[in-house]
């Protein structure tokens, strides 16, 4: 990747502020950024929004092998159909991965698969809230970064006000994915549980526990992470964050750092 695509995204968070500044609303901005947690909420309707990453790191290390991953924008494109339904476009323009295999390295660029995702909230209260997000991947990246397959599922994330400012969301998820030997589907379970509290009026963090069981035919695989993020909201149409993912198994990649904003207009 050459200096300018990876200045590009920084240039356009430092832009941002002064151009939302004639957007504002009174609502304040709810996204799905920046934990694995999806939030139950929609954008309104008629209203666009973005949410991105601005640098997303990834390194995984195995005895004899290391891969790093980079996403330099990771955009989700969302719109409000309905009342209370939204449809999401996913696809990251710019991925880099390193891999080093017994001292053989190797560089792929390209680009990543296509999500596209409509969410519809079940239920909102102001205790409890609940919605259902259909998914599916289009096989759009490039060769050696996505494997080339349709792929699809189902969340249904659901939130609950605990008391003392804190809220909890669970976030049950379950996917139909390839099988490793390309002949196939084969199902994996996602399951996590954040914890989110306002730390002033405008700046919050989120703890989580993010698990998945893959159970692919050439073997189960489990993964599991524990994840930390806070967010700040300058404008209530602007949202920027920070996180930290944290690999708890060998069979979860160590760590995953990035940063993000999310805009609604």
């Amino acid at each position: 990747m050459t200096l300018r695509s990876l200045l590009l995204p920084v240039a356009f968070l430092a832009a941002l502020p002064a151009f939302a500044a004639h957007a504002d609303d009174t609502s304040p901005i709810c996204t799905d950024r920046p934990t694995k947690a999806n939030a139950p909420c929609t954008v309104p309707q008629g209203s666009w929004q973005l949410e991105t990453d601005a640098g997303n790191a990834t390194h995984d290390a195995r005895p004899g092998s290391r891969t790093d991953t980079l996403y330099v924008v990771n955009p989700y494109l969302k719109y409000g159909i309905g009342a209370h339904t939204d449809i999401e476009v996913n696809w990251a323009p710019a991925v880099r991965v390193r891999t080093r295999i017994d001292g053989d390295r190797h560089t792929t660029h390209g680009s990543g698969d296509l999500y596209v995702r409509v969410k519809t909230a079940l239920y909102s209260g102001d205790v409890f809230s609940a919605s259902i997000i259909p998914f599916v991947k289009a096989p759009t990246a490039s060769h050696g970064i996505g494997n080339d397959h349709w792929e699809g599922g189902l969340a249904a994330p659901m939130s609950m006000a605990a008391g003392a400012g804190f809220t909890v969301t669970i976030g049950p998820e379950l996917d139909a994915l390839a099988d490793a030997d390309g002949h196939g589907r084969h199902l994996a379970m996602t399951h996590l549980v954040n914890v989110a509290h306002p730390l002033s009026s405008t700046v919050s963090v989120a703890v989580e526990y993010w698990r998945q069981d893959n159970r692919d035919p050439s073997g189960h695989v489990k993964q599991e992470s524990a994840d930390i993020a806070f967010t700040w909201l300058p404008r209530t149409n602007l949202q920027l964050d920070v996180g930290a993912n944290i690999g708890v198994n060998d069979a979860t990649p160590d760590r995953q750092i990035y940063a993000g904003l999310s805009y609604r207009w």
